[in-house]
């Protein structure tokens, strides 16, 4: 079989691209849904979910959204992101409302106060009609060890406004938020740097 020419191959390519660009444009046409507030869940045993958040954050910043973040779970301490985004703070609204991990504080009293009072600033940002992104960072762990009620969160965060996008992060998203969502990732864990011994890296981990 004569090899073919270097126009052949290039024409070859062009005529592939063409009927995959004619799917990919049908396929994008037959959405009808402009636009809608998305409910997002960054879950799994994978690093990355916090971080795709805060990625999520910076594009949205882009386009000068307001933008809230509550914390669950962790707590105030001092992070690269939470630096960076202090640059922004005509747009953005910080807080973090947790103690620490449980293995921490080893107070579960303190621990579900400590949900309970993030969640109330939730819903108080929710009603709030500028914020088009709020990030509830680490609201799975809070839902996991039942510091919050389960169906009230997933009906709440169901009943947001149109325009409102909030993204849910944490490990074991349960799956009553799994199917309420519109979008769901799941971050696996192939390998990381922590199982050979090295510790937590500035700029990368906070």
């Amino acid at each position: 079989m004569a090899e073919l020419t270097e126009e052949e191959v290039a024409q070859r390519h062009k005529d592939k691209m063409a009927k995959r660009k004619a799917v990919q444009d049908a396929e994008v046409a037959s959405k009808t849904i402009t636009e809608k507030g998305l409910l997002i869940v960054n879950t799994g045993p994978g690093k990355g979910k916090s971080t795709a958040a805060f990625g999520l954050i910076m594009r949205a910043l882009g386009y000068e959204w307001p933008v809230g973040i509550v914390q669950f779970i962790k707590g105030a301490w001092e992070t690269g992101e939470r630096k960076a985004l202090e640059r922004f703070s005509d747009l953005v609204r910080w807080y973090s409302m947790g103690e620490g991990f449980t293995w921490e504080t080893q107070d579960k009293a303190r621990d579900i106060a400590a949900a309970e009072a993030a969640w109330v600033k939730v819903k108080e940002l929710m009603s709030d009609p500028t914020i088009r992104l709020l990030v509830l960072d680490e609201l799975n762990i809070a839902l996991r060890y039942d510091y919050l009620p389960l169906l009230e969160v997933v009906e709440t965060l169901k009943a947001r406004r149109p325009d409102l996008h909030i993204v849910v992060t944490g490990r074991n998203a349960k799956p009553e938020l799994i199917e309420a969502a519109d979008l769901v990732t799941e971050m696996g864990l192939v390998k990381h740097h922590f199982a050979a011994g090295v510790k937590a890296q500035q700029g990368i981990e906070f």
